[in-house]
Formats: structure tokens, sequence, C-alpha cells
């Protein structure tokens, strides 16, 4: 009894090394580093480890990977506080380990190249929506900024892109155990062959004319989590830089913009509390003469709320239509049970008051153009994307506040998923960044110029509008919904499977 033990827990080891190596192999197909190819192959180690085991092995082995691959890509949070880091990316692990309790009984299954793709979709739909309003960083899709599978997008979502990669990973799984791996190669070359020929993007309906837009990125006082320490710094910086456009424009050397996006936080003072601030804006929108949309924190008549807005600014009427962040980013904009926690860890007190939560979608008409604004992780939620598309959006804007995570990777992971929003919806994104990246992602996905990390400054270009949609936009949650019907079929098909096994044996037993 002594040697099966022992190789039992050997195998046990072995599986877990396995897994947690997987982990890291995923993450490093992420920016910064992004090398996209991996993660195929981090998600082929897991599930060789999960195949055909038992379920608790399964949990074990998809808690560990997730724990690695989320410690690594995740590497940012650590600007928060090491307990914050480690918090997060055990909980997202957690999601790991549900995934992989089912992955090993459905790997038993015929047709797990269908069932085992599903759950994966659908563990991330469940992760980026519950609880809390969820936390999508991390999708294996996201890791396809710069592959030709990003392109997928445009068809079946950031699901149809997680699908493809699980479910390729899933056929070399049986290839290599039934010993049929260059039938499944070739299979897979050609899936890769057939998506680089999508055009990209692949859109319904028709094209629209250009417009003319100008990005500000003027930087912060600090970085990290002194980076707003100096009041009223921000919002000067953002004027400077308005003036500066303004003088260029003046002087023939830049184009006159349409409109002007400022990033979020670009006015670090309220402006409807505080009469200079609102001057000065409009000392920078009067000189452009031309709308500008501004990033600001706006409080409420509620002391303990404040918005997270995008404020359209006219040279003639002023501030008008506005953007309240639908998305607030649990324990960075508000603290889920504030009372208990507070006492308990002492640096919760850095977020004194508590984000309101938006309830329209950022649908604003800037300088006679419909915008589609997102602010900063809203990037990573499909349904913002969808929801001004569908508000008849003809260009995304992104206004982001990453002076906190500078030169930690976590912006450059932001930039590949607002790449991927431009292939998604078929539109160009314009991106404008406290401290980078700012700049002009075309519809194809393709950068067409930009600010990075660290730089101050304006970019102009002219950007192409568009009425279309691409089929994933028409779609929005349908390819999520069918993952969760298969789901659903194989568990079922899955319990009666055992039933009837177990039914035989008792059968076998009595006789």
């Amino acid at each position: 009894m002594v040697e099966p033990d022992s190789r039992t827990r050997l195998g046990v080891v072995a599986a877990v090394a396995i897994a947690a190596f997987s982990g890291v192999v995923t993450a490093v197909a992420f920016a910064p580093i992004g090398w996209w190819p991996l993660a195929f192959l981090g998600v082929l180690g897991v599930l060789a480890v999960q195949w055909r085991a038992r379920s608790r092995r399964g949990a074990l082995t998809g808690f560990v990977y997730g724990l690695t691959f989320f410690l690594v890509l995740l590497a940012w949070m650590t600007v928060i506080g090491m307990d914050a880091w480690i918090l997060l990316s055990a909980y997202c692990a957690l999601w790991n380990a549900a995934l992989g309790a089912l992955v090993a009984p459905l790997s038993r299954l015929r047709g797990s190249v269908l069932w085992i793709p599903s759950a994966w979709v659908v563990m991330e739909a469940l992760r980026g929506r519950v609880p809390l309003g969820g936390f999508p960083w991390g999708e294996i899709a996201f890791s396809q900024g710069n592959s030709p599978v990003g392109a997928l997008t445009g068809i079946a979502g950031m699901a149809g892109v997680t699908f493809l990669i699980v479910a390729l990973a899933v056929l070399t799984v049986e290839g290599i155990r039934r010993r049929r791996l260059l039938p499944v190669s070739l299979v897979s070359v050609a899936v890769i062959l057939a998506i680089i020929v999508i055009p990209r993007p692949l859109t319904v309906g028709g094209e629209g004319s250009t417009a003319t837009v100008a990005v500000v990125q003027g930087g912060t006082p600090g970085t990290g989590m002194d980076a707003m320490s100096e009041d009223r710094v921000v919002l000067l910086n953002h004027v400077d830089q308005t003036l500066r456009l303004a003088a260029a424009v003046d002087a023939g050397t830049e184009p006159r913009p349409d409109f002007v996006v400022w990033p979020e936080n670009g006015s670090d003072i309220d402006p409807f509390r505080d009469p200079s601030a609102a001057a000065l804006i409009d000392e920078a929108v009067q000189a452009i003469d031309a709308p500008v949309l501004v990033g600001a924190v706006l409080s409420t008549e509620d002391p303990t709320k404040v918005e997270n807005a995008g404020i359209v600014w006219d040279p003639v009427s002023g501030p008008g239509e506005r953007y309240v962040k639908m998305h607030p980013v649990p324990f960075g904009e508000f603290l889920p049970f504030r009372d208990q926690l507070t006492p308990l860890i002492g640096r919760l007190d850095r977020v004194p008051r508590d984000f309101v939560r938006g309830a329209e979608p950022g649908v604003l008409t800037i300088g006679g153009v419909v915008v589609g604004d997102a602010i900063c992780f809203e990037v990573a939620y499909d349904d913002v994307f969808t929801s001004v598309i569908a508000g008849g959006a003809e260009v995304i804007t992104v206004q982001t506040n990453n002076a906190t995570y500078q030169g930690t990777g976590q912006p450059v992971q932001q930039w590949d998923i607002e790449r991927l929003r431009a292939l998604n919806t078929g539109r160009a994104v314009v991106v404008a960044s406290t401290t980078g990246i700012s700049g002009f992602i075309a519809p194809d996905g393709t950068v067409q110029r930009q600010l990075g990390e660290g730089e101050t400054g304006y970019l102009v270009s002219e950007v192409p509008l568009s009425t279309s949609q691409t089929p994933a936009s028409l779609l929005g949650v349908v390819p999520e919904i069918a993952a969760g019907l298969a789901l659903l079929i194989g568990v079922g098909l899955g319990a009666y499977v055992r039933r009837r096994r177990t039914a035989l044996e008792r059968s076998s037993a009595g006789s």
C-alpha cells in the first residue's frame, strides 16, 4: 500500500507544478511581454493535467493555475499593496478552480471540444459580472491584441477568441492522447489561416465620413499612489497643453480639430463647485474653439458619493452632455463593506468617498459627431461597447488615468484591449490618458499615432467615422449565452452517463 500512495502524491505534485508553470506561461502571453502564442500553450498545459482527472484534482490544479496566472498578470496591483495584489489574484483563481472541477468530468465525454471551451467562456463571463460588477481583466482573448486571431473579435466577440484558443488546446490534448497530433495540427493551421484572411474590420452596413480629433496628455505631478497629490496641477497641465495646441492651430501647423479629448481626471478639481476651475477650462476651450470632452470627478448632493464623468464642454454654450462611468472599480473607486473593512485595513481610508454607478451608456454628441465614451477599466467590459454602438456611436473615445500604474505594465495591457475593441466594434478608438498611453487606433486595430508613458503633449489626427456594425456588435451576448447552453447540455450529458454507468455496474454486481 505504501508504493501506490507514494506514486499518487508524486502525481499530484507534478500536476500542481505543471499547472503553476502553465499559469505563468499564459500570463507571459499578455503585455508587457506579449508573446501571444503562449496563451495556447498555457491553456494546453493546465488542461493536460486536468484531463480525465477527478474533480478535486481539477479544482486544485485550476486554482494553482489561476493563482500564478493572476499574480503575474496583475503584478501592477502591488502599487496598491501586496495584500490587495494577493487577495485579488486568489479571488480570481477561485473561478479557475471551479472551471477545473468541471473540466475533469467533461473531458471524459465525447464532444469535449465543445463542452470545455464553453465552460471556459462561461467562467470568464461570470467572473466579469459577479459579484460587485465583476472583474473581467485577464480574459484569454485580451492576450491577442497583436495576434491575427484578434480579427475574430469582430465576428464572435471576445468570447469567440477565448473559445477558439481553448478549443485548439482541447483538440491538441485529444490528439496527443490518441496519437493523432498531425491531423489536429493541420486543422489548427487551417483555422488560423482562415481567420487571417477575415476582412479587418468586418462590418455590416455603410461607412461614414471622417472627423479631425485631438487628444491631450498633460501629465500628473507624480505616479503611483501619489499621482494626484497636488491639487489643480493636473488641470493646469491639460489647460497648458490645450493652449499650446490652439497656438499651433492658429499658426497653421496643426489642423483645427472638430473636438478634443482630455483624459479621465483631466480636471482634478470639480468645475461645478470651483468657479476658478471652470474659468480655466473655459479659457482652454475658447482658445481651441472646439468642444472638449473633459474628464473630471464631480461631487454629488451626497457628500459621501462622487461621479467619474466625461463632460462635453462647448466653446459657446459651456458644459453640456455628460457620461458617468457605469463600472466603477471595487476597492479602487468604491468600497464594498466599508464599515466592516476600514477598521481592519487602514489604507482603505485613501478611498474616502464612493463613486456612483452611471445609469446611461456613454453616447455623446460632440462637434456634430456621435461619440461612444468609455472610462479607464471599462475597456474590459463588453456591455459598455455594445451599448454605445447600439446608440449610434461613430467613433469610440477612452478617457483614462493610468498615472497610478505608470511603468508597471498595466497601461500596455489596457492598450492591447483597446486595439481589440477597435476590431470588435469596427470603430476608430481615440485614447486620452493623463500619463500615457494616448493615441489613435484604426478600425483594423493598427496604431496610427501614439504618445507613450511619461510623455506630455497633444496629437491631432483624422479618424474615420462609421455607422456600420460588426457581427459581434449585432450578436452582443449571444455567444456567451450559446456557451452557457452548451455547458448545461454537457453537464447534463455527463450526469446521464454517470448514472447509466452506475446502473450497469450495479446490474453486473447483482447478476
